[in-house]
């Protein structure tokens, strides 16, 4: 960290621009100064190709991360669903603050909830996961793929585009928007992405001062939960576009829980296994992460992914 503060970096859309002045403030609590610089990702510019046909998983980081390596930045704030799970050389993560609402959340101005939805109704998302999850409970529903800032998507909604859109709910709540939400889609029915609802903050791995700096915003029990998930879905060998579901949270014993989910469109169908296992006392989060996706692959899991990823590449 340099002696005139802590240079953070930032997407440039309203929800990343919230999110970081959420960490800034809470690092200026601290007694540390701290500018806040707007770096545009591949993701952001090129916002009217859908994220799969981009290529593979970072497309909302990866230059923040080269700001970090060339020193532009001491610090970067990500929702911690797009970063991958492959750690990067040379970075690390400094702090997961506490996690907001991990679930997807369906938003609709006439309907109660994805139940009560019309027959074929318009449903609006992005993400394979969501569309095959939503197959899955409705299969009349008429999917069709819609980007941009949470704005930009609610105005279209507004207009009568869309009869119900799925987001995550924790954009809606760091907007102070959360009024909007209709209904919470909660597993078993419908899982959120790995790590959906948490942030974190990265930092060069040899920056000791910044490290220290931002340790004070760590939520212990967000950072286990999210350990627990990127290692169920690193096992797999999945990215954030897979159609790959999880949620880790401690019960009332204070024991971590993770659950996993994976879809597959089959013949005009989708299928889906979960598995849920509790961590054993003194489990490292990583492990039972690893126990979970095993579970699954013993199920099916590898041939799944396999057949989804050959169904995206055509």
């Amino acid at each position: 960290m340099m002696h005139g503060g802590m240079r953070v970096g930032t997407r440039g859309s309203l929800l990343a621009r919230t999110q970081t002045g959420w960490v800034a403030d809470h690092v200026r609590a601290l007694g540390h100064e701290v500018t806040i610089e707007t770096i545009h990702t591949r993701g952001d510019e090129r916002a009217e190709i859908g994220v799969p046909r981009m290529g593979a998983d970072g497309v909302f980081v990866r230059e923040l991360e080269s700001a970090l390596l060339a020193g532009r930045i001491d610090a970067a704030v990500h929702s911690l669903k797009d970063l991958p799970t492959a750690e990067t050389p040379g970075l690390a993560l400094a702090c997961v603050p506490r996690r907001a609402l991990a679930f997807d959340v369906l938003v609709s101005v006439r309907h109660r909830g994805l139940a009560s939805l019309p027959p074929r109704a318009v449903v609006g998302t992005a993400s394979v996961r969501r569309v095959l999850q939503l197959r899955a409970l409705r299969p009349d529903l008429q999917i069709r793929p819609i980007r941009g800032n949470v704005d930009s998507r609610l105005r279209r909604l507004d207009a009568g585009e869309y009869d119900g859109l799925v987001l995550a709910g924790a954009g809606l709540e760091r907007l102070g928007i959360a009024d909007r939400i209709t209904e919470i889609l909660q597993p078993e029915d419908f899982w959120p992405a790995v790590a959906q609802g948490a942030l974190c903050v990265q930092t060069r791995a040899d920056d000791a001062a910044t490290r220290a700096a931002l340790e004070p915003l760590d939520d212990a029990a967000t950072h286990a939960a999210i350990r627990a998930e990127r290692s169920f879905l690193a096992s797999l060998a999945g990215g954030c576009l897979a159609p790959i579901g999880a949620w880790a949270r401690h019960d009332a014993g204070g024991a971590l829980v993770l659950g996993g989910c994976v879809c597959e469109e089959r013949e005009g169908s989708v299928h889906r296994i979960t598995a849920t296992a509790t961590a054993a006392a003194g489990e490292e989060p990583e492990t039972l992460g690893r126990g979970v996706a095993l579970r699954l692959q013993e199920a099916g899991a590898d041939q799944m992914l396999a057949a989804a990823r050959a169904a995206a590449s055509r």
